[in-house]
């Protein structure tokens, strides 16, 4: 199949994880087209099995090491 992916929004504190209703900083876009939300943690935990049902990972778990600075810079 090929094709092009529809672009998807930034994850926003209102996003929780599907596995713990934390904070979720991945999109997993499955190949039967739904989607999952994890937190970083249960991303880590399950990445090898996510990986093989994923079609895209949308990953923003670097937002939990930036610092306040770095947001400031960008205004």
């Amino acid at each position: 199949m090929t094709g092009t992916l529809a672009p998807t929004q930034p994850l926003t504190a209102a996003d929780r994880c599907d596995r713990c209703g934390a904070q979720a900083y991945v999109r997993v876009l499955l190949n039967s087209g739904g989607e999952l939300l994890f937190c970083a943690h249960h991303m880590r935990k399950h990445d090898d099995s996510i990986r093989k049902i994923a079609s895209d990972i949308q990953d923003e778990t670097s937002k939990l090491t930036e610092s306040k600075n770095d947001n400031a810079d960008e205004r």
